[in-house]
């Protein structure tokens, strides 16, 4: 039987593998590691590199237990119990503003009742990955959703065309009616339902975690060392505004960690190093700023797209 032992320790193996690919890829960072301690039980390893491609990027590690607050019992809908949550946690920020953000995290959890130890534990797995241009690339958007396709096919021919509209859904800035970028995939509560078992459901989650490395390196390589200048540095900052708004009045994730009384420093990792508000800022009709808001919608068939 699969234990938390197990998943929490793959996990930390996850890391250690996407930190030495990235500085591989950046060809100049090294990350920095802050380990750290939860005093209600539990901590991680925060990891940041700023480099010569990767402006700021962060790859965190946590493994967090101890008693769920009552605030998340009510809003997961469980009974008060001892819970854990273990994770990778990654968002990337480039240089170069022709090279796109992208975000991923894979996650484990489980809680057991209060006082029933009879009971069983209740688990489940969460992630997902999605990727948000400063300027949409569509064969970028066209590989990568076929290769996040052929993951979800390996275990089921469910999961691509569930978990793409999940987050088409998820990753929308409803106040502003635009996605966050080209999307990806997102799945929460995996458990033993549909017949899957732990193992199966770990399986995925691990082929999803270990597809980011590859996938982040190749668009890495082909945009880093295209030409950009003032007008496109502004559009970044720009985009990385919408990237905050998302991340501190949209994302659970964010609201979870806050909320169970996590590390400020490693949940707020994600945000870009620097961003800009540009008040009622509309892109010149026919610019690439104009045609990468007109892509920023869901329900876009990536896989088979069309110029």
């Amino acid at each position: 039987m699969l234990t938390k032992e197990e998943i929490t320790q793959y996990f930390q193996e996850l890391q250690d593998d996407i930190c030495r690919r990235l500085e591989a890829a950046d060809g100049k960072g090294r990350f920095h590691e802050d380990a750290w301690q939860r005093p209600e039980g539990g901590g991680g390893r925060t990891r940041i590199i700023q480099g010569r491609h990767i402006a700021k990027g962060g790859v965190n590690f946590s493994a967090v237990h101890g008693p769920m607050p009552e605030k998340i019992s009510r809003a997961l809908g469980l009974e008060p119990g001892h819970f854990l949550a273990a994770g990778v946690s990654i968002v990337l920020h480039p240089a170069n503003p022709m090279v796109p953000i992208i975000h991923m995290n894979v996650r484990y959890f489980e809680v057991q009742p209060a006082g029933r130890p009879e009971a069983g534990s209740t688990w489940w797995f969460g992630g997902g990955i999605d990727l948000t241009p400063h300027y949409i690339d569509t064969e970028d958007a066209r590989l990568f959703h076929r290769e996040l396709k052929k993951v979800c096919d390996a275990h089921s021919p469910d999961y691509y065309p569930r978990f793409k509209q999940w987050a088409d859904d998820y990753f929308y800035l409803r106040h502003r009616k635009e996605t966050r970028g080209v999307g990806g995939i997102f799945f929460d509560r995996l458990n033993g339902e549909a017949g899957f078992s732990k193992e199966e459901r770990f399986a995925f989650v691990k082929d999803v975690g270990e597809s980011f490395a590859p996938l982040y390196a190749h668009f890495l390589k082909k945009h880093r060392e295209e030409p950009f200048g003032a007008r496109e540095l502004a559009w970044q900052g720009l985009r990385r505004g919408r990237y905050v708004e998302f991340n501190l009045v949209w994302d659970k994730g964010t609201k979870f960690g806050l909320d169970t009384g996590g590390r400020t420093e490693s949940i707020l990792m994600s945000l870009p190093p620097a961003a800009h508000w540009q008040y009622d800022h509309h892109p010149e009709k026919g610019s690439p700023e104009a045609q990468t808001l007109s892509l920023l919608q869901k329900g876009i068939d990536w896989v088979n797209y069309k110029e």
